[in-house]
């Protein structure tokens, strides 16, 4: 009788949740019988379960114990259950931290796997990307894969629409992504341009401004990189991708040396009683732009423009446009 009830209770390693847990379908009938007649001991839970011997459901018992689902038996008797609920739940997290401790070594393992493929052909280190769409097409599937943080130069020459891009850049700024980007003073001449990385900023991309931006570069989780092939959209559109390895920890590289000596572009915080217009010429005057390409973007004369920069040092007491600056972070303008 017994042996039919917990038979029809049998599943198959596929339909039991135990097996997520490493619990066979025997340990899991053993797990049963012990619950419900916890003073059979071995040979009368191996008659519950169809055991064919006692020394089955003591090795079952052994990995029961082992799992934290029986307690050792102490002075007041043999094996007992631990109460299911407290039991299985710590088992469930025991599992989630295994889980996840094997997790954290995927990127070592997929670096190891990369490394061997780059030995075995390498011609998988590079892709080549041929054409707006090709090139937008790529963007828009390292913008997806990226998972911790984007770094990348801006600077002419543009080899794709910048507007699929900025969208890209912002669908990753909602996801938290981490978008670190250092722009061309030259390229901010461009009032579309200045506009473009002034709204990424607001979303809040971590942006800077260098004199001088050696090569317009993307780089994804520092594993995955890609730049333009050509030196002019004369040319033609045409970009590299490189996967892992030396080349793109290099370029990496490179970003963070060039970032250490960018400076910050933003909205300027503080001082509420600051002018747009002022506020605007402070942040246009930190990224590094000329007179005349400060003046045009402003709309106003090169005269008007050097008169409203005296204007502000004598109102922070500086001496230099180097000194307004210093003043200017010092309010939290810039």
């Amino acid at each position: 009788m017994a042996n039919t009830a917990y038979g029809t209770a049998r599943r198959t390693p596929a339909a039991s949740p135990w097996a997520a847990v490493g619990v066979s379908p025997f340990e899991e009938l053993v797990y049963q019988a012990i619950l419900h007649q916890p003073d059979a001991g071995a040979a009368g839970w191996a008659l519950l379960t169809g055991a064919a011997s006692p020394a089955r459901v003591r090795e079952a018992c052994d990995r029961l114990l082992s799992l934290g689902l029986l307690q050792p038996p102490d002075s007041m008797g043999g094996l007992r259950a631990v109460d299911p609920r407290v039991a299985i739940r710590a088992l469930v997290r025991r599992r989630e931290t295994e889980s996840e401790l094997l997790a954290a070594t995927a990127e070592e393992m997929a670096t190891a796997y990369e490394a061997g493929l780059l030995r075995e052909e390498p011609t998988r280190l590079i892709e080549v990307a041929s054409g707006e769409g090709a090139i937008a097409a790529r963007l828009e599937e390292l913008y997806a894969r990226a998972e911790h943080e984007v770094c990348l130069f801006d600077t002419p020459p543009y080899l794709a629409p910048a507007a699929p891009q900025a969208h890209f850049q912002a669908d990753l700024l909602r996801r938290g992504i981490v978008s670190r980007g250092i722009y061309a003073a030259t390229a901010l001449e461009d009032p579309k341009i200045l506009s473009r990385a002034l709204r990424m900023a607001e979303l809040g991309e971590q942006a800077r401004v260098s004199p001088s931006v050696p090569l317009k570069l993307l780089v994804v989780d520092g594993c995955r990189a890609m730049l333009p092939l050509t030196a002019s959209a004369t040319g033609g559109y045409c970009a590299v991708v490189v996967w892992h390895s030396a080349v793109t920890e290099a370029l990496q590289q490179l970003f963070e040396l060039a970032w250490q000596q960018a400076s910050p572009l933003g909205r300027p915080a503080g001082d509420g009683e600051l002018p747009e217009a002022e506020r605007m010429l402070i942040r246009l005057l930190a990224a590094g732009m000329k007179d005349e390409a400060v003046a045009r973007h402003l709309g106003v004369s090169l005269r008007t423009l050097r008169r409203r920069v005296s204007d502000l040092q004598e109102r922070l007491g500086a001496a230099s446009r180097f000194q307004l600056g210093a003043r200017a972070a010092e309010r939290g303008w810039v």
